[in-house]
């Protein structure tokens, strides 16, 4: 590179003393009448140029800038060969004057084009078309394939693409060629000036704003989850679009200096991006709250997805701050994580409420619990890397016939199916307790299996499903099963040991009717009993109606049919009607909407429940 000087050296310089001593080869060379004629050509051409002083080299005739930047070109090989005979020559001092009244006119076009063109460099489109504008830059040597390239290539692309492509062209010739003069600095100080007030405007309307911890932590839960939402649409746009854009452009310009490149691409977008990721960083840290968890699983997902972009536009040593940032927010929402579950298993096993759910229904907890893991099922990905060097611990006993349920080392099971198995198994423990709280045993079944069926059907609608597998859906189908069983066994046990053991056996009119007032007094106290109760899946509730039909409606025909006439006799035909065997299955399809009241009992005309009726009372 040549010497660079500002002014005519003085009197009393080394170089001006130079000058003065005479040369020992004071003739001629064809060289020197070539470099002569090209400080002489440079000082035509640059004249006309400065003449017309509102004129654009870069807008219109484009030969007319090529042809200029040819002529700085010729201009700094002049100055090479006089300053390798003197460095004091008076050609050598009116070509470094020429140099300097060139990069002053290059420089205003370089912020001409970048002022005139902010809507088509924006980082939007810039990013959009990075490959034409590569395969651009690779001719940059040649300028006819430049040109010939650019034609081309502008005739398939739309009018914000080429006038795009052709101020990126520009700039990279106008930098290049002061790059080269060594007029890299007012080069940089012109594009940092613009570019980095885009970026911070860019920024600005997508909502970044800087935030400190005691800000963070003082701001309403409600109004923060706003703000990240807000930095979730922000963070993607920043990095995709105005963080990649701008990277392209810098490296598209400053193709000639790595280091400049470096340097301008850090100073315009690593402030803004500093700002950007230390937000969630700070959300980490701030109070842990089990309502917090989704949107802290969102902050890590976002920065997660977007880390390999994160990585490749600021893989600069200067922008390494920006990569440090992104990472420990990752390594923090992580930490927040863990923290949340394992409060959220604490918060399980400390419930201690103490009143039944009326009915037998659903417990609050169980729905509060499956709906909070369901939403963590659907973030199983992320939890993976959050828990796969965090080791499930158990703290507390439970039942042995819960381990059975669960396998801690499943051969291809991931670290989150395991963890989310183990707090729906902490639930369940919980609920066994709850169902102690009922003084019947049969509606602590109902319960049972009505909580359990709950969870099941969570499982089967989410993506728990296929983290659980079908093993574990089958396993606790078959306990649901097991409840139902038990709660007809307690629950239906007088009246199925008042049934005869052979309904078509010959018995006395005496024994029939003993039968038959047995039979209808228990059915009566296990009906006035069980139709307060709720069952509120209709195919656990049909399930349970038909098989305790199938035990007690079947058998009583049979003696119905037999002993009819007896019946008929000895106790009225009122109370035979009303006892049909029809009318018994009515009194069953009454059951589990939790809508009967204790000691009534239907008449006759008692039918099955509308669909209006049964939708109305059967409830979630």
């Amino acid at each position: 590179m040549f010497f660079r000087s500002r002014s005519p050296s003085p009197a009393n310089s080394p170089l001006r003393s130079r000058a003065n001593t005479p040369t020992s080869s004071p003739h001629r060379t064809f060289n020197d009448s070539l470099m002569e004629e090209n400080i002489e050509v440079a000082q035509s051409l640059f004249d006309r140029w400065e003449s017309n002083n509102a004129a654009s080299l870069f807008t219109g005739d484009r030969q007319e800038a090529r042809q200029y930047l040819h002529t700085v070109k010729d201009l700094q090989s002049a100055m090479h060969h006089f300053i390798a005979q003197t460095s004091a020559s008076e050609k050598l001092i009116k070509a470094q004057n020429l140099m300097e009244t060139a990069m002053k006119r290059l420089q205003k076009e370089f912020y001409q084009i970048l002022s005139s063109n902010r809507q088509y460099l924006d980082p939007e489109s810039v990013s959009s078309h990075s490959s034409r504008a590569s395969t651009i830059s690779s001719l940059s040597d040649f300028e006819d394939e430049v040109e010939d390239e650019f034609r081309v290539t502008t005739e398939s692309i739309s009018e914000v693409e080429r006038v795009s492509m052709a101020a990126m062209t520009d700039l990279k010739s106008i930098a290049d060629c002061m790059i080269s003069a060594g007029y890299a600095k007012e080069c940089v100080k012109v594009y940092k000036t613009i570019r980095k007030s885009i970026v911070d405007e860019g920024l600005y309307h997508l909502g970044v704003e800087k935030m400190t911890f005691s800000q963070i932590q003082k701001t309403e839960w409600d109004v923060m989850e706003i703000k990240i939402k807000s930095w979730l649409n922000a963070v993607r746009v920043a990095v995709k679009t105005l963080f990649y854009g701008e990277r392209i452009l810098c490296d598209h310009v400053f193709s000639s200096s790595e280091t400049i490149r470096e340097s301008c691409f850090s100073e315009m977008c690593g402030e803004g991006a500093i700002m950007l990721f230390g937000f969630p960083e700070l959300v980490a840290k701030s109070k842990k709250s089990m309502e917090k968890m989704f949107r802290t699983l969102d902050l890590y997902q976002a920065i997660s997805d977007l880390w390999p972009e994160i990585d490749s536009i600021f893989n600069y040593h200067s922008t390494s701050a920006v990569r440090s940032l992104a990472v420990n927010s990752l390594l923090r929402l992580g930490e927040a994580v863990r923290t949340m579950l394992t409060d959220f298993e604490s918060a399980i096993q400390k419930d201690s409420s103490k009143t039944p759910v009326p009915s037998g229904g659903i417990h609050p907890l169980t729905r509060y619990v499956m709906n909070y893991i369901s939403f963590l099922g659907e973030y199983s990905e992320i939890l993976s890397d959050i828990v796969a060097d965090w080791p499930l611990a158990v703290q507390t006993p439970l039942p042995e016939s819960y381990f059975g349920s669960l396998d801690t080392d499943p051969e291809g099971t991931s670290s989150i199916s395991v963890r989310l198995a183990w707090l729906i198994l902490v639930l369940l423990c919980k609920l066994d307790g709850k169902a102690e709280l009922y003084k019947d045993v049969s509606l602590a079944y109902i319960f049972l299996a009505n909580n359990l069926q709950y969870v099941v059907a969570k499982v089967r609608s989410s993506n728990l499903k296929f983290l659980l597998g079908d093993e574990w859906v089958a396993k606790h189908e078959a306990k649901v099963k097991q409840y139902v069983s038990n709660y007809e066994r307690v629950g239906w046990s007088k009246v199925f040991s008042a049934l005869p053991e052979n309904p078509t056996a010959d018995i006395t009119p005496e024994q029939a009717r003993n039968i038959f007032n047995k039979l209808i007094l228990s059915f009566e106290e296990a009906y006035r009993k069980q139709t307060t109760w709720v069952v509120p899946d209709q195919k656990l509730r049909d399930e349970i109606k038909v098989s305790v039909a199938k035990k007690l409606v079947t058998p009583y025909r049979q003696y119905y049919e037999m002993h009819r006439s007896a019946l008929m006799r000895l106790c009225g035909s009122d109370s035979l009607v009303r006892y049909a065997p029809e009318n018994i299955n009515n009194f069953l399809s009454d059951l589990f909407f939790g809508v009967g009241s204790v000691g009534s009992f239907p008449s006759s005309s008692t039918s099955p429940p509308s669909s209006t009726h049964s939708r109305v009372k059967r409830g979630h």
